[in-house]
C-alpha cells in the first residue's frame, strides 16, 4: 500500500525579485519519505522549503497538508528570542495539547545530548550553538514532516554524526538541503533536483545524484543537438560544473594518491632523515615547520607539544569538534599567533591568501564586476596573467548577466563563490581556507575541488565536510581534545581508519576505499590479462587525460576571447566565427570526456 501523502504542491509557481524560480510544479511528500533537495545556488531551494513550511505564499497553485500534520522547519539563518532560556526556546511553538512536563524533559534531554545548558539564555551563542538549539526546536514534538535547510552549517563532525543517527531513528518524513555530500547521502533515499524552474525526481538517494545528473544532462544535450539549437547561457554554465567534475580524471586521482603516499612517508618517524636531506637540497620546499608547539587560552590547553612539517604543494585538512581550536591552530601555523612554547618557522617568500567566510566584506550595493575590479576597467590579474572580468566570473559559474547585478541580489552561496573568486585572484602561494564549503552547492564544490587541485601553492583547510576532505586533503590534522593533535595521511576517512578520535569520541570507521578492495590478487591478474588483450584501448585511455586537458584549454581560450564585449560590437563577423569554433571545440571535448568515461568504466569492471 502506498504511503499517505502528508504535504503536496499542485500547479505551484513562484517568482522572487522578478526571477521565476519554478512554474507549474507538482510534488508530494509521503509519510516516511527521506528526500534530498539539490540544485544550484540561487535556484530556489530555500524558497521551495519556505513554501512547504507555509512561510511564503505561492504566486499560483495550491499547498495542501494532511489534517493535524505537524511540520517543523529549520531555516538557514535561525533567529532566537534572547529573553528566553534554551529550554523555553526549544519548546516554543509546540502544540497546545502537548503535555508540558514531558516536553520539558524532552527539551532538556535534547539539549544535553547537544552539550548545551537548558537554563542558559538564548543570547551570545556561537554559530554552532545557535544551529544546535534550532535543531532541537525542530526535532521536539515528534513532527510528521521535517524541513531542514543546511542543517550541518557550523556543526562539528560529532554533532553531524549525532544528527544522522537521530534522523535515522525518526519517523518523520524529511526534506533536506545540504552541501555536505556524505550527510546528504546518509539521510536520503530519493532525490529532488530543482533545475531551471523544473523539479526532477530520482527514486534513489543523493549518493547517486552525480551519475543521474550526468545522464540527464547528456540526454538533454543530445536532444538539443538533434534540434540544432544552441544551448542557452544558463544551461551552458550548468554544464561547465559537470565538465569540471569530469575533469577530476584518473590521472588527477592517481596524483592525489601519490601525494598521500608521499605525505605518509614524511609522517612516519623513519622518514624524518629523508625529509631533512630533501629540504637541504630543495631550498624553498619548506612552507611551515612547527616544533613542540603549545598554546593555552586562559586556563584551557588548546594545543600541546604539536609538531608538523608542511611542504610546498601539501593540502592539509584540519578537523575537530567546535571549540577544539581549529582556527587557533591555523593562526599558530601562519604566524598570526605566537605559541606559549615551541617554535613555528615559516618558509621564505610566503604570500598568504585567506578565506574566512566574512560576507560582511562584500559591499551589497557593489557588483561582482566592481568587486573584482575596484579601480575600474575590465581586466583582472589571475594566475599571473590578465583576464577579462566576465571570463573570470564564468570560471566561477557566474553568467554574464550577473556580472553587473548588485551583490544584494545574490544568494548566500553565490556570495561565497564571489569571495572565492576574489581571494583566489590575489597572488599567493599559501591558501588558508576556514570553512569555505558552507552554503556552496554541489557543483560549486566540484569547481572548488578542481581549483585546489590546480593550485600550485599549499593549502590549509578547516572543514567539517567529510567528502570534501576525502577528495582534497593529502593529510589531515585531527584535534582530539585536551590539547592533543594528531596528523594522519589522507582525508577524513583515512584519518578515522587510522584510529583518530574527534572530540575524544570514537567515530564509526568508513568502509575500505575501492582502491584497497581492488588489490585482490585475482582481480589484479584479471586486469593484467585483460590489459594484454586490450593494449590499444589501454594506451588510448592513458592518453585521453592529456587530450582532454588540451581540449579544455582550447575551450577556455575561446570562451575568454568571446567574453570580451567589444568583440561583439567591433567585429561581429569574427565573433560569429569564434562562436562556431567554440561549439566545435565543446563537441570535441564532450566526445573525449564520454570516451574517457566509457573506457574508464571498462577498466573498473575489469573489461580493459
Amino acid at each position: 500500500m502506498a504511503a499517505a501523502t502528508l504535504l503536496s504542491l499542485r500547479h505551484a509557481s513562484l517568482s522572487l525579485g522578478g526571477k521565476l524560480l519554478f512554474d507549474d510544479l507538482e510534488l508530494e511528500i509521503p509519510a516516511g519519505a527521506a528526500i534530498g533537495l539539490v540544485g544550484r545556488n540561487g535556484s530556489g531551494k530555500s524558497s521551495l522549503l519556505k513554501v512547504l513550511a507555509g512561510q511564503i505564499e505561492l504566486d499560483e497553485g495550491i499547498r495542501q497538508g494532511q489534517q493535524h500534520c505537524l511540520v517543523r522547519y529549520l531555516e538557514q539563518e535561525p533567529e532566537l528570542d534572547p529573553a528566553l532560556t534554551l529550554a523555553a526556546t526549544v519548546m516554543r511553538g509546540l502544540a497546545a495539547d502537548v503535555e508540558p512536563t514531558a516536553a520539558a524533559h524532552r527539551a532538556t534531554d535534547l539539549l544535553a545530548e547537544l552539550g548545551l545548558d537548558p537554563d542558559r539564555l538564548a543570547t551570545g551563542l556561537s554559530g554552532g550553538e545557535l544551529r544546535k538549539v534550532a535543531l532541537a526546536r525542530a526535532l521536539i514534538g515528534e513532527p510528521d514532516v521535517l524541513l531542514l535547510d543546511e542543517p550541518t552549517n557550523h556543526l562539528d563532525l560529532p554533532t553531524i554524526t549525532w544528527l544522522e543517527a537521530t534522523l535515522a531513528q525518526s519517523r518523520a518524513a524529511r526534506v533536506v538541503i545540504s552541501h555536505d555530500r556524505s550527510f546528504l547521502a546518509g539521510v536520503s533515499d530519493r532525490t529532488w533536483w530543482l533545475d531551471r524552474g523544473r523539479l526532477l525526481v530520482n527514486n534513489a538517494g543523493c549518493g547517486s545524484f552525480e551519475a543521474w545528473r550526468d545522464q540527464v544532462l547528456a540526454e538533454e544535450e543530445k536532444t538539443l543537438a538533434r534540434l540544432d539549437k544552441h544551448l542557452e547561457a544558463e544551461t551552458h554554465w550548468l554544464h561547465r560544473g559537470v565538465t569540471a567534475r569530469r575533469r577530476r580524471n584518473q590521472g588527477r586521482m592517481r596524483k592525489l594518491g601519490e601525494l598521500r603516499e608521499q605525505r605518509a612517508g614524511f609522517l612516519r618517524p623513519e622518514g624524518r632523515a629523508k625529509l631533512e636531506s630533501h629540504l637541504a637540497k630543495g631550498g624553498g620546499s619548506l612552507v611551515i615547520e612547527a616544533t613542540e608547539v603549545t598554546k593555552t587560552l586562559g586556563d584551557r590547553l588548546i594545543i600541546d607539544r604539536f609538531s608538523t612539517r608542511i611542504l610546498k604543494g601539501d593540502r592539509v585538512g584540519v578537523i575537530g569538534a567546535n571549540g577544539s581550536g581549529k582556527t587557533t591552530l591555523l593562526n599558530l601555523l601562519t604566524g598570526v599567533l605566537t605559541p606559549d612554547s615551541g617554535e613555528v618557522r615559516l618558509g621564505t617568500g610566503l604570500a598568504i591568501a585567506r578565506f574566512e567566510q566574512d560576507r560582511g566584506s562584500l559591499d551589497p550595493q557593489a557588483t561582482p564586476w566592481s568587486t573584482l575590479c575596484p579601480d575600474g576597467g575590465d581586466q583582472i590579474e589571475a594566475g599571473g596573467r590578465p583576464r577579462h572580468v566576465v571570463g573570470y566570473l564564468r570560471d566561477f559559474l557566474f553568467p554574464e548577466s550577473q556580472a553587473r547585478q548588485p551583490i544584494a541580489a545574490l544568494s548566500g552561496g553565490e556570495r561565497n563563490r564571489l569571495l572565492l573568486a576574489r581571494n583566489l585572484a590575489r597572488p599567493s602561494n599559501l591558501l588558508v581556507l576556514d570553512e569555505p564549503t558552507n552554503d556552496l552547492d554541489l557543483e560549486t564544490l566540484d569547481l572548488l575541488e578542481d581549483l585546489l587541485a590546480d593550485y600550485r601553492g599549499t593549502v590549509l583547510l578547516v572543514s567539517h565536510d567529510r567528502d570534501f576532505l576525502d577528495r582534497v586533503a593529502t593529510s589531515t590534522i585531527v584535534l582530539e581534545g585536551n590539547g592533543r593533535a594528531v596528523e594522519a595521511a589522507g582525508g577524513y576517512s583515512d584519518a578515522i581508519r587510522q584510529g583518530c578520535r574527534i572530540g575524544g569520541v570514537d567515530t564509526p570507521k568508513p568502509p575500505a576505499p575501492a582502491a584497497s578492495r581492488d588489490r585482490d590478487p585475482v582481480k589484479i591478474e584479471r586486469r593484467r590479462e585483460a590489459g594484454k588483450t586490450n593494449a590499444r584501448l589501454a594506451r588510448e585511455l592513458d592518453r585521453l587525460p592529456d587530450r582532454i586537458a588540451q581540449a579544455t584549454g582550447t575551450v577556455a581560450s575561446l570562451e575568454e576571447r568571446l567574453g570580451d564585449p567589444r568583440l561583439h560590437t567591433d567585429e561581429p563577423q569574427k565573433a560569429r566565427a569564434l562562436a562556431d569554433e567554440l561549439e566545435r571545440a565543446r563537441t570535441e571535448l564532450a566526445a573525449l570526456e564520454d570516451r574517457w568515461i566509457e573506457l574508464e568504466m571498462q577498466r573498473e569492471t575489469g573489461a580493459l
